[in-house]
């Protein structure tokens, strides 16, 4: 059964989760150097059955865009390229670094740990498909 890949963007880190085959559970994959999506996202394709890549919109509290947001919508312009059989959905992150943050407080993880930014996106990946995961999708 196909999974739903999450894609928490950044101009240097890209967190990334997936669901398993059931799509029951959100789960980190890793953390990629953002250059390096697509050819990981082309390796991950072609051993693993998706149907679904989720990607985090950047909106300010008032719906307006961020400055990052010019550079997931170029990211959603590669994937569509490289992926054309694969749909695209954006998805609402405000918060979900916030809630990555308590979330590793309350694992118990030592500061210095709290600090790996990696991890934070990783985490914050896997917030943001658990989240789609929830709600009812058309």
């Amino acid at each position: 059964m196909p999974r739903i890949v999450a894609i928490d963007y950044g101009l240097k880190r890209t967190g990334l989760a997936v669901t398993d085959p059931l799509k029951i559970i959100a789960t980190g994959l890793t953390t990629v150097d953002s250059k390096e999506l697509i050819p990981f996202l082309k390796n991950y394709f072609g051993k693993e059955e998706v149907e679904l890549i989720i990607i985090g919109e950047p909106k300010n509290l008032d719906d307006t865009d961020t400055h990052a947001t010019p550079f997931v919508e170029k990211i959603i312009k590669e994937l569509q390229k490289n992926f054309p059989a694969l749909p695209v959905k954006k998805v609402d992150e405000r918060f979900t670094s916030k809630m990555a943050s308590r979330a590793m407080i309350e694992m118990g993880l030592k500061k210095k740990q709290r600090q790996n930014k990696a991890l934070i996106d990783e985490i914050a990946a896997t917030i943001m498909l658990q989240e789609y995961l929830k709600t009812p999708n058309p």
